[in-house]
């Protein structure tokens, strides 16, 4: 976070203080931002919130998460 704010939050100098390609400090803070975001719907809905981190993590692949999404969202609305 330091480093990145060192750098007025250039990706490009971040990548090059760490050696890395631009695509991979991008890919990187696009994963950070999703998981922010996710936390922050788990007081919504824990379920949900964890078939994305899943995917996020790369543990399912992301169809199999908008199917098991979206299959969930229609039980809960046959409930109610």
């Amino acid at each position: 976070m330091k480093n990145f704010l060192m750098t007025s939050g250039s990706l490009k100098e971040v990548a090059k203080l760490y050696g890395v390609t631009y695509p991979t400090v991008r890919l990187r803070l696009d994963r950070l931002i999703q998981k922010i975001t996710i936390s922050e719907d788990t007081a919504n809905n824990p379920f949900i919130s964890l078939i994305k981190r899943l995917a996020l993590n790369e543990k399912i692949d992301f169809d199999t998460a908008k199917l098991l999404i979206t299959e969930y969202k229609k039980t809960q609305k046959e409930e109610t």
